[in-house]
């Protein structure tokens, strides 16, 4: 076989199973209900630091994503499905509450540590959702509300 044709049948299956697998769905991550164990139906959490949470933490930290166009074509589909997955298993938002005091107070470091750090968001996200990246000021904010409450979590 000529290598022009080897090429040729390479990119044949490639196409075709580029199309089969578009038939494989995954779960979309999006609540119909909010969950009771959300943070903020516990805990007080300011207008404006709420806004920058959901910005940019709560597509992947949170049991609603608000998904971009793209998440309809595989292979994206199944990657996003997995950072989306991973990053509820790390921390999510939305079942904060049935989290133990130790492992509130532990996840809250990890928030602050993150967000400090620069590596949350994620580039990969950032990239995408240019409005996601936090200022210096507003990685402050954050950190100034995971001190309050984790003051306010340790008193219970």
């Amino acid at each position: 076989m000529k290598t022009s044709s080897l090429i040729k049948t390479g990119i044949g299956f490639t196409i075709l199973f580029l199309i089969v697998i578009q038939f494989f769905d995954t779960d979309k991550n999006m609540a119909v209900v909010p969950s009771e164990n959300a943070l903020e139906k516990h805990y007080q959490v300011s207008n404006r630091v709420q806004g920058l949470l959901k910005t940019s933490c709560y597509d992947c930290h949170s049991n609603t994503t608000a998904y971009p166009w793209y998440n309809n074509i595989q292979p994206v589909k199944w990657w996003l499905a997995d950072h989306v997955n991973s990053g509820k298993r790390h921390f999510n938002f939305d079942e904060f509450n049935s989290y133990s005091k130790d492992k509130k107070l532990k996840k809250l470091d990890e928030v602050a540590e993150t967000v400090r750090e620069g590596e949350m968001p994620l580039t990969s996200y950032t990239v995408v959702h240019g409005n996601a990246k936090l200022s210096d000021t507003q990685k402050s904010e954050i950190e100034q509300w995971v001190k309050e409450l984790k003051k306010q979590i340790e008193e219970q």
